[in-house]
């Protein structure tokens, strides 16, 4: 065995490196809370990146849809489905600015986006399923843009936070 020190419910593989078992992903993400600690890394993060958010909005959107192609039918009313369309750039922007007020209201995200999410449910019946399937786009860019500095704790609290993000904006279905 490594000399490593693995909690017991991390999965430990054969050369001893540990494989953190996250246990958020057993909760809902309705019941999900950011810790203190969590809410200042995602503001932290969203500092640093918010002048490059259209950036970031743009590349998870067209990630998105190239990984992701059944999603393509939400955006059938645009001229180039392509990941550098400007449609899918401009909207990339819009949804970063949605994370934007869900960081600036992080203590009630649902508060903060609710319009966002009558709109998806009433309006544009956008199937739930993919706001989860965004987050992991965005999960990728933001590691693409931040490099190293995307640690396992910064990818925790994001993680758990765009999963709270998707679960507001799929309330409304309920």
């Amino acid at each position: 065995m490594s000399s490593l020190s693995c909690a017991e419910r991390d999965i430990v593989f054969g050369d001893g490196h540990c494989f953190i078992h996250l246990e958020h992903k057993r909760q809902s993400p309705k019941t999900m809370s950011l810790s203190a600690h969590d809410k200042e890394l995602i503001v932290k993060v969203w500092t640093k990146i918010s002048p490059k958010a259209a950036q970031i909005g743009g590349d998870a959107l067209g990630r998105l849809i190239v990984v992701f192609p059944q999603t393509k039918i939400y955006f059938s009313h645009f001229a180039d489905l392509s990941p550098s369309s400007p449609q899918i750039k401009a909207h990339g922007a819009k949804v970063l600015g949605a994370i934007g007020e869900a960081v600036s209201g992080i203590d009630n995200v649902s508060a903060s986006l609710s319009k966002l999410s009558e709109l998806h449910a009433y309006n544009l019946r956008v199937d739930p399923v993919n706001f989860k399937l965004l987050a992991h786009t965005l999960l990728v860019s933001l590691s693409a843009t931040l490099g190293a500095e995307f640690t396992p704790e910064i990818h925790l609290a994001w993680d758990k936070f765009l999963a709270i993000i998707a679960a507001v904006l799929s309330e409304k279905y309920r």
